[in-house]
């Protein structure tokens, strides 16, 4: 356990535990939320991250273990995650190498890769990003912070690296709904059924992050090596024959995560050792602090467009959406140094490198979807 606890209390037989020290911007939104969840017939225990918020029906960053499988408290983006690959380019030039990517948007083709078996044989999407919190980033690791762990690794200061965060699609959003159109928020009727097509989901993310970063090597003209960590954080899995489910959180017991910033700060690379009371899990980002439509007002008031597609930290951001740049400004998530602090005050997390990003890619530009270049 760590120095302190946000909220440890017994609600009706399920426990609820906050990872975050007591100057964390915790919403007392997604506590509530929590103490919700942990009020389901069969929830054992709760455990926030530091970065928790709240999200539709269920907080998000957050690992809850049941003797009932809930299909909500998953979500409809089943297998999001976030992979880093290791990405050798001979020059890097931030404003040429933005100009080069490609239309992610745009699904590879109807019959997916050639000689890939696409799980459920979902095609429709495979190969883009989607929109919301996603993204492709190019980025530099600016820091070793344990030397050892690192070289295993095979990362160094200075290396570029592509960090691809994105799931299943269309795929999970399917699966959600086949449920919650018969049964609501209510527990799975048939769990070995929705688990077959949650794995297939899982598996579909993996491949989806695999064909991005393929196609933006290819695009920009560099080497890919296979991936250092590839981890969803929207899964449910079987855990001392209970349900652990996870919400915006990562497999944290011996897993390699990246916890991601946003496109204007650093994101760190953790070895995860979490254990029972945090739900086996870490945080999967800097957490929200401002819904969408708060970020979008006073981001107008504060911004114009041009200003959010240059960072603080000089890096490029290849967005067409104007209302997603100030839905996603940096602005509208919290301090990733506070949340890796809590995790390492806590015992659930060691940082391991940290990166900063030099351009990402949220949606194309209008003329490339169109077929030019920008």
């Amino acid at each position: 356990m760590g120095r302190s606890v946000l909220s440890q209390q017994q609600f009706t037989r399920a426990t609820v535990t906050i990872f975050a020290e007591p100057g964390s911007w915790i919403e007392t939104g997604a506590v509530d939320q929590c103490h919700q969840v942990a009020a389901l017939d069969g929830m054992i225990h709760v455990a926030g991250m530091p970065d928790l918020h709240p999200g539709k029906g269920a907080p998000i960053g957050a690992a809850m273990l049941s003797s009932v499988l809930y299909p909500f408290l998953v979500g409809s983006d089943i297998g999001c995650g976030i992979a880093v690959f290791p990405f050798r380019l001979k020059r890097v030039v931030p404003e040429r190498l933005a100009g080069r990517f490609p239309d992610l948007d745009r699904p590879v083709g109807a019959d997916g890769p050639p000689g890939i078996d696409v799980p459920a044989g979902y095609t429709d999407q495979l190969g883009t990003v989607g929109r919301g919190n996603h993204f492709v980033e190019l980025a530099k690791v600016d820091a070793v912070l344990d030397t050892g762990h690192a070289g295993r690794l095979g990362l160094s200061a200075g290396d570029t690296v592509l960090i691809v965060h994105s799931g299943s699609r269309g795929l999970g959003e399917r699966i959600l709904r086949s449920h919650t159109e018969v049964h609501g928020a209510g527990p799975a009727a048939d769990p070995a059924a929705y688990l077959a097509a949650h794995d297939d989901a899982v598996r579909w993310g993996h491949l989806n992050r695999r064909i991005m970063a393929e196609r933006v090597a290819d695009a920009l003209g560099a080497d890919l090596g296979e991936p250092v960590t590839d981890v969803c954080h929207n899964s449910v899995e079987i855990r001392d024959g209970h349900y652990l489910h996870r919400k915006g959180a990562a497999p944290g017991d011996g897993t390699d995560v990246l916890i991601a910033g946003t496109r204007g700060t650093r994101s760190f690379l953790v070895a995860g050792h979490a254990g029972p009371q945090a739900g086996h899990s870490v945080a999967h980002g800097a957490g929200r602090k401002m819904s969408r439509t708060d970020a979008l007002r006073r981001g107008r008031a504060k911004h114009t467009v041009e200003e959010l597609r240059r960072t603080a930290v000089g890096s490029i951001v290849v967005c067409g959406d104007r209302q997603l740049l100030f839905e996603e400004a940096p602005g509208a998530y919290k301090r990733i140094e506070q949340v890796i602090g809590d995790l390492v005050a806590h015992g659930l997390a060691t940082p391991v490198v940290s990166t900063v990003p030099l351009v990402t890619y949220k949606t194309a530009e209008p003329t490339s979807r169109k077929g030019g270049r920008r």
